[in-house]
């Protein structure tokens, strides 16, 4: 497998002219960036994503075949929900409902068909974008809660927590999660002027992070960093580099704990800090709490096919499902029920496979495959099911998988018409 990662590179090939190349590169960057600014729906990011699906298809993308399981599933799983919501879609917030949901699986069969060619090159313009947007949202989150502009906190904070361009405070910081891993991955391998500019961009997301006093958040970003810089280390190349990224990661620890002190000697952080990492929240606990509900609901849901149908669970519960496993049940019955876990472990298990592939791209890979985990543990706490970023980094995986087999297929062809001596 490493042999034959190491030939001709047919992903990362553009075929089209260079100027066509240049833009869907930039729409790329567009797209990431985009992502950053959904507090008012539709938001940027559906306009530039469905334009550039347009411009993708006026310049020709290719279908391959590795990537017909993820778009039956997810037809399947959009069917389900559809047929649960049969009954309901009168209410237009229901409709609405649906038809997102059938965008978002629009947007994992933009990513998996686009990033599937020139792989490199258009990642990296994808990580640049995401980067960007990532510190634009993190900077208002932050002069939000300071109250550094007039009438930014009332605008950019929800419940004496940072929300930044986003509605909720906790998809602000699941969003930061992916960005703040490729820049920590900058810190560690990128020469001096590089890695400063990232250090400078990863303390803005960190501080946001913390003030959007998500607890998944934190402990996302921790065990996402943890699993990724380890990787990074058992895919080193050479000794040097292996040394670089342990010590860079102590010294990052070091400055994150520093940081940390630093924010919790205002008292009115470190109240809040408190009340959120406390583990006995009064909506956690109890039959109806959060674990209670999961356990009512997988009950329920053995006993009905079609499921109750999208946005019905807090009819039955005092809120809602706050599981995006159970959700799919409970909103599609058994179809999608059954669709959506398969989609998303059949993505982790294939995942695991391809870490170790010696390819361009394999630190970004590491970065997204380790923030895609860390969103699908968090999915079965919180409702992740309109997560842009997550069906971002879902569609993403599955290009990368396409184009690994791509590359192994190109090289092995290569081996059979040129023997080695």
């Amino acid at each position: 497998m490493a042999y034959a990662a190491a030939a001709g590179d047919l992903a990362a090939r553009p075929m089209a002219p260079p100027g066509v190349v240049a833009l869907q590169r930039a729409l790329i960057w567009l797209v990431g960036a985009s992502g950053a600014i959904v507090f008012i729906e539709p938001s940027p990011y559906e306009f530039v994503t469905l334009a550039s699906a347009a411009v993708f298809i006026a310049t020709g993308v290719r279908l391959r075949i590795v990537l017909v399981p993820l778009l039956l599933l997810l037809f399947l799983l959009n069917l389900g929900y559809t047929i649960g919501a049969v009954p309901l879609l009168g209410d237009s917030t229901i409709s609405s409902w649906i038809a997102t949901s059938w965008y978002m699986s629009v947007t994992v069969a933009f990513f998996a068909l686009v990033m599937a060619e020139d792989t490199q090159a258009r990642l990296d313009m994808l990580r640049r974008g995401l980067v960007v947007g990532a510190v634009i949202a993190s900077l208002a989150a932050v002069a939000g809660y300071f109250n550094a502009v007039p009438g930014g906190y009332d605008l950019l904070t929800l419940y004496g927590r940072a929300r930044g361009t986003f509605k909720d405070p906790n998809v602000l910081g699941a969003f930061l999660l992916l960005p703040s891993l490729f820049a920590l991955q900058s810190v560690v391998t990128a020469h001096f002027a590089k890695a400063v500019r990232s250090g400078i961009a990863l303390i803005i997301m960190a501080l946001a992070i913390l003030l959007a006093f998500s607890r998944a958040a934190w402990g996302g970003l921790i065990l996402t960093a943890a699993f990724m810089l380890a990787m990074m280390v058992l895919t080193s190349k050479t000794r040097s580099e292996r040394s670089r990224i342990v010590v860079l990661t102590l010294a990052a620890a070091l400055a994150a704990v520093l940081l940390m002190a630093l924010l919790l000697s205002f008292s009115s952080i470190d109240e809040m800090f408190r009340q959120r990492a406390s583990f006995d929240q009064s909506y956690d606990e109890g039959r109806f709490g959060r674990f209670g509900r999961h356990i009512l609901g997988a009950q329920m849901a053995l006993d009905l096919p079609f499921g109750i149908g999208p946005l019905q669970f807090h009819h039955y519960f005092p809120e809602d499902t706050h599981n995006s496993y159970l959700n799919a049940f409970m909103s599609g019955g058994w179809l999608s029920g059954i669709c959506y876990p398969t989609l998303v472990f059949v993505t982790v298990i294939l995942g695991f496979r391809y870490l170790f592939a010696r390819v361009p791209w394999q630190r970004s890979y590491i970065a997204i495959f380790s923030a895609f985990l860390g969103t699908v543990g968090e999915s079965f706490i919180i409702d992740t099911d309109h997560w842009r970023h997550f069906f971002m980094m879902l569609g993403t995986m599955w290009a990368m998988f396409a184009a690994a087999q791509s590359r192994w297929a190109g090289a092995a062809s290569a081996q059979t018409v040129n023997p080695p001596p």
